[in-house]
């Protein structure tokens, strides 16, 4: 199997061409957004008010990185478990986001926002986060600093390893993995 290189935000020629199982490598900019972060987006949203970033075309990467050792861009940065955050994930889909990296299923109702608004989800691999870190070129904290490793950032990666998960046209490769297992 190919890996493909792509960039951060997403296009959607990038996000078309791609099908759940494809391996990536990431590079360009993403923003770093947890549990937390994600509900003060979403009250601010309900508020009125502008986020912290213009979310529209961008990607998020669930992640609350390790503190930062001497000599390191950042410390460790693994992937968080994607469904803490799939109640706030519908309305961040129809303000604009395009990409989503971390790790875990995610429920129907992400699914079919993913497929509605021609968005994707890519799984990074879990406990590999000080490899993850290598990555990381450079962060910078933009919002909720209040929040410590949960506050949001904004990195710039270079050839961030990731599978394509959940793709438009409705495919989920973890189901297609369990499919492809259960025939074997």
């Amino acid at each position: 199997m190919t890996t493909k290189k792509i960039v951060a935000p997403f296009d959607e020629a990038t996000i078309a061409s791609l099908k759940a199982g494809d391996r990536v490598l990431i590079s360009g900019v993403v923003y770093t957004a947890r549990d937390t972060a994600h509900k003060r987006m979403f009250e601010a949203i309900e508020k009125g008010k502008p986020l912290p970033f213009d979310i529209h075309g961008q990607v998020i990467y669930y992640v609350g990185p390790t503190p930062t050792k001497p000599g390191q861009v950042i410390g460790s940065a693994g992937p968080t478990t994607s469904g803490r955050v799939d109640k706030y994930t519908p309305t961040l889909l129809e303000l604009g986001l395009k990409g989503m990296i971390g790790k875990g299923y995610r429920s129907q109702l992400v699914k079919e926002a993913i497929v509605h608004t021609k968005a994707i989800y890519l799984g990074a691999i879990g406990g590999s986060g000080a490899l993850i870190a290598r990555s990381i070129k450079s962060v910078e904290v933009i919002a909720y600093e209040d929040l410590g490793t949960e506050a949001i950032r904004k990195m710039v990666i270079e050839d961030f390893p990731a599978v394509v998960i959940n793709d438009i046209y409705g495919a989920d490769w973890y189901q297609q993995a369990i499919e492809t297992y259960r025939q074997e």
